[in-house]
């Protein structure tokens, strides 16, 4: 489109549903903005996926509230790159894929592919793990079949986007609404120190020098800003019809940074009432081991004293995990294509991504039980931090350059932030690798 890429783009990104969705422009403002709710919310999922759960009840129970200050520092970090994929997308007509594949020679190419592959493995384990914990919990389902009948949420995805996508995004939004309300009568029943809570949002250095804090914050941010959002985020925008001329692309990108900044503040709130659960319940009675799912279920009800409190637990674990299959579908359908240009249909992907987060899971759950799921899922959550920045930097150079971008570059303060998240979360990972090889 713009002289600074060197191919044609080829195929749109998730061809199937591309400008799938009318922005009537001679509607109402309300109207055309509300054409474009929707893909936020689906990036949103990724930011309360269950490997989230597990880090924030871990860093809740072990260190109290201290750890709410990295899920808000997170989620300002969330907004700014989500919104820089919106840029992209609306900009260039690309996914961060393609442009990826377009921008750096093959091998490059091929390792970063690499990455991101990895990465969606880890978030998908995450997501099979945790669904199959919410099937036991409410079903008594055991976790080995658990972690089998996950497999077939490809069924339910395939269905939805026959239908359309406005439906795929009508599930996401209906299974959200459940998890907040879950979550809100939970910490009513909980009843927190909100002046403990309120201090939580403060930053304090004991982060970076405590090792074991620093590791869980790592996690915290892993588990909330998520390498395959980026992708996902700048494939799914292009769902919408908004036009070619630049005051459409200029309304576009407004009306779809405001629809991530909302669903990424709802984010925030639900991460924020799984840490302040854990602390309020956990940590001020002492226990502060507590990292399984299961464990932090089967403890709700004695320490808040009602016997629906675990079940609202597991119905909200379940809804996050049916929800972030449905994300790392596209997102992997995303990824797959867009470095590789290969395309393939959506139930085979779908299938070979689930059967690699399969065989990991599986094994350790018949091997290990809850308690080697729960250190699996803190693990995959540092692994995606440790992956971010092979997906951030990209986005920062492509936004930041002129020639790929057009009117459309992302302005120098949106630019000079962004530099400094990417070197923040890429100096956090050095650190972390270095206090674990080292002591």
């Amino acid at each position: 489109m713009f002289s600074g890429w060197r191919s044609s783009r080829g195929d749109a990104s998730l061809s199937d549903v591309h400008r799938s969705i009318a922005v009537r422009q001679k509607s109402s403002t309300w109207r055309r903005a509300a054409a474009f709710l929707g893909p936020g919310y689906l990036v949103a999922v990724g930011y309360m996926d269950p490997g989230n759960w597990a880090t924030s009840i871990a860093g809740g129970s072990r260190f109290g509230y201290t750890l709410l200050v990295v899920a808000l520092v997170s989620n300002i970090m969330a907004i700014v790159l989500q919104s820089l994929c919106a840029r992209l997308a609306i900009a260039s007509g690309r996914d961060l894929a393609q442009a990826c594949r377009d921008a750096f020679p093959k091998p490059v190419g091929y390792v970063l592919w690499f990455l991101a592959e990895i990465a969606i493995i880890a978030t998908d384990i995450a997501e099979v793990i945790g669904t199959a914990i919410g099937l036991n919990l409410i079903f008594g389902i055991p976790l080995e079949l658990g972690v089998i009948i996950t497999a077939l949420d490809v069924f339910l995805i395939l269905y939805l986007q026959k239908l359309g996508f406005r439906w795929v995004e009508a599930l996401i939004v209906a299974l959200l609404a459940v998890i907040a309300a879950c979550f809100a009568v939970q910490i009513v029943l909980a009843d927190p120190n909100w002046g403990d809570v309120v201090r939580g949002f403060a930053p304090t250095t004991e982060i970076v020098t405590n090792p074991e804090m620093l590791y869980l914050a790592l996690g915290i941010l892993g588990a909330t800003v998520m390498p395959h959002n980026l992708y996902l985020h700048s494939g799914i925008v292009q769902t919408r019809d908004y036009g070619d001329t630049l005051p459409e692309k200029r309304e576009a990108l407004k009306f779809a940074t405001i629809d991530s900044t909302v669903a990424l503040m709802f984010a925030l709130l639900v991460n924020a009432s799984i840490l302040i659960l854990a602390a309020a319940t956990f940590n001020v009675a002492g226990r502060t081991e507590i990292a399984e799912l299961g464990e932090a279920h089967s403890l709700l009800a004695p320490m808040l004293g009602l016997a629906i409190a675990p079940t609202l637990f597991g119905i909200a674990l379940l809804c996050c995990g049916i929800n972030s299959t449905v994300t790392a579908t596209l997102a992997g359908q995303i990824v797959m294509e867009g470095f590789l240009h290969i395309q393939l249909a959506p139930w085979l992907r779908r299938l070979i991504t689930r059967v690699i987060a399969i065989v990991p899971a599986a094994g350790v759950t018949i091997w290990f039980g809850q308690s080697g799921t729960a250190q699996l899922l803190i693990l995959t959550q540092v692994v995606l931090s440790l992956q971010l920045s092979f997906a951030v930097f990209p986005l920062v150079m492509f936004t930041a350059d002129r020639r790929k971008m057009g009117d459309l570059v992302a302005p120098p303060w949106l630019v000079a932030l962004a530099v400094l998240i990417a070197l923040l979360i890429a100096g956090l990972n050095v650190k972390l690798l270095a206090d674990f090889v080292l002591r």
